[in-house]
């Protein structure tokens, strides 16, 4: 009998069954009358250097060859308990669905390219179990993902084996349409591009079919090598993920849940989780009044939300375009009865649309400015910011803790930190105000605000958090730079000005009535304090900020801080993802993580590749 002829599909951020232009191809490929492959291997790795896997070790005995999967400059985990689940649900939910097809999903833990090095070895070594043929992926444009593309490209190479990197095809405008010829010819301004792209009703292609037939799996795969191993469960993945994280994330004084309080976010990951809440915001007709509360910081569908699904491929820009589209011209009776339904493009369909485009851009501008992305000075080479850094300054590290643990004295601020660290999730509107207090009226490094959203966020995107990040610390492509600086007391009584959104994180301040002492708890009268039980209280009484803005007797806003409340990052695909975020301590007792007792603790290991040169260079043993 004929030797199975293994394909390798590595999946990374291309998380779905529907609309996956690899799965196209192989199902495609099953009707011919030559197949170039009779059995198909994919193949999913929680790689060492962005997701912490000590958790994955056969036993306590054993020790991670890896460095700890940390950020370069806080030492934060670079995926934290809240997306690490997310997640987990969402490569099981593709397990099932590849199963379904007849084929499977194999889970593996370790560095991309040596596995996929292991995997054909493996083979090669006894070809009666069969032979790799070829390693197909899918492109990023991060500078770690790159490098993992170049290392599967070297193992396949080399032991003579086709390899095809796929075009990403999860984004709104197809790479074969973006107007620009070249990254370098990319607009600095988001404006200049969307009106290269418009009509946005008429940018995206067509989505993809769902798969009819796939190859299986080969009958033999070798397993996962020492000193790890390989989850049986949803649930063990998750607990395997989660093991290694302290409860508190190294934070002495952490956020509570308050009474009553509920997620904005209370989603599983997934694709069919993804499509079930695109038919819910057509079928609510919260699509169509998108635009109106966008800017929203309490419920469930105040925004999309979508982004979480968009960041790792679960869902595309281009379904949920067809799902408007749909919606729009009444193709189907998904809507139907809704406000606008069969009407054509509304303005909560084009905003969500407007959102998606920024999304793309965003991801190119990673492609344009690679390493820059991660510099303190920014696309802009911008070196004129003193900025503040908490391992040089003792008061700034103080301050940075307050910071995190949702404890500024500034209402809106400590709501937003104290939902983002429980939930994993804070709105659009939190995040530019957070972003713009760390930056701008701290003056603290903002790379440490983005490293502590790829850490907690759900919906983290590389290109959307990083590029955000920037645009609101003035460093990025926001054409109006340093000028740009957000006033969150103003925010407030923009967007919740009755305080019932700082009031539903920051509980404390539930028993005061009048706004501006919710928004700035400092400006509570001294016997008014006693009453709440507020009187004593550090982020009351010493405010890392007092901002000069009130209401004044006569319903008129008062004097304000320099700056205006303007729009800062969008959101991260129509969802809330868009710039914000804070961080811990350097250094200091919130920055002494401690999580695997199986190897030394590192402070990171930067995105320049240094374990993976280390691998590649023999230096690092059985990994």
């Amino acid at each position: 009998m004929t030797a199975p002829r293994i394909l390798i599909y590595l999946l990374r951020r291309d998380l779905r069954f529907a609309d996956n232009p690899v799965l196209h191809e192989i199902s495609r490929s099953c009707e011919l009358s030559h197949q170039p492959y009779t059995h198909l291997l994919p193949l999913y790795i929680f790689a060492a250097p962005q997701v912490e896997i000590s958790g994955f070790l056969i036993s306590g005995s054993e020790r991670s060859p890896y460095p700890e999967a940390r950020s370069t400059t806080s030492g934060f985990w670079r995926c934290g308990p809240h997306r690490a689940k997310f997640l987990a649900e969402s490569v099981w939910d593709l397990r099932k669905s590849l199963e379904k097809a007849g084929s499977g999903l194999e889970i593996r833990t370790g560095l991309v390219g040596q596995i996929v090095r292991e995997l054909i070895d493996a083979y090669a070594e006894d070809t009666k179990h069969g032979e790799v043929v070829g390693v197909w992926m899918t492109s990023e444009e991060g500078v770690e993902e790159q490098r993992e593309e170049r290392d599967v490209r070297k193992a396949a190479v080399a032991a003579g084996k086709d390899f095809k990197l796929w075009t990403d095809e999860k984004y709104y405008v197809d790479d074969r349409d973006v107007p620009c010829k070249s990254a370098s010819d990319l607009p600095d301004v988001f404006t200049s591009y969307r009106k290269q792209v418009e009509p946005l009703r008429d940018a995206p292609r067509r989505t993809l079919p769902v798969p009819k037939k796939l190859p299986p799996l080969p009958g033999f795969v070798p397993s996962q090598k020492a000193p790890f191993k390989t989850p049986k469960s949803l649930e063990e993945t998750v607990t395997c993920l989660n093991e290694p994280l302290e409860k508190d994330l190294g934070l002495k004084n952490p956020p509570k849940w308050p009474s009553d309080a509920a997620s904005a976010h209370p989603f599983v990951g997934g694709e069919h989780a993804g499509h079930e809440r695109i038919k819910h915001l057509v079928e609510t007709g919260n699509m169509t009044t998108y635009k109106d509360t966008r800017n929203g910081m309490l419920g469930l569908d105040f925004s999309t939300k979508l982004s979480a699904w968009l960041a790792i491929g679960c869902v595309t820009a281009r379904q949920i375009h067809q799902y408007l589209l749909d919606f729009e011209e009444g193709h189907t009776v998904l809507g139907i009865g809704v406000q606008g339904y069969g009407k054509g493009e509304n303005k909560g369909t084009a905003a969500v649309r407007f959102e998606l485009l920024w999304r793309d851009y965003m991801r190119l501008c990673t492609r344009k400015f690679g390493h820059r992305l991660f510099r303190v000075e920014g696309f802009r080479n911008d070196n004129s910011t003193a900025w503040k850094y908490p391992e040089k300054d003792n008061d700034t590290q103080k301050k940075l803790t307050r910071f995190l643990e949702g404890t500024t004295g500034t209402g809106l601020i400590d709501a937003s930190q104290r939902e983002l660290f429980l939930t994993g999730y804070t709105s659009n509107r939190a995040r530019q105000n957070v972003a713009s207090f760390l930056a701008k009226h701290l003056g603290i490094d903002w790379r440490i605000g983005a490293e502590w959203y790829e850490c907690f966020l759900i919906d983290y995107d590389l290109s959307s958090n990083w590029g955000n990040w920037q645009y609101t610390a003035g460093v990025g492509n926001d054409p109006r730079g340093e000028a740009r600086v957000f006033n969150p007391v103003k925010q407030s009584f923009d967007y919740d000005p009755e305080g019932a959104y700082v009031k539903n994180w920051v509980e404390e301040l539930r028993g005061l009535d009048d706004p501006q002492y919710v928004f700035q708890a400092w400006r509570t009268p001294v016997e008014a304090r006693k009453e709440v039980k507020l009187e004593g209280v550090q982020w009351v009484e010493d405010p890392l900020k007092k901002i000069e803005f009130r209401i004044s007797n006569h319903g008129g806003r008062g004097r304000k801080a320099p700056g205006k409340g303007g729009r800062a990052g969008r959101s991260s695909g129509g969802g809330g993802g868009g710039a914000g975020g804070t961080s811990g301590t350097r250094g200091g007792s919130a920055g002494h993580y401690r999580g695997r007792g199986k190897a030394e603790k590192t402070k990171g290991q930067g995105r320049m590749g240094t374990m993976d040169k280390a691998i590649w260079n023999g230096a690092v043993s059985a990994e």
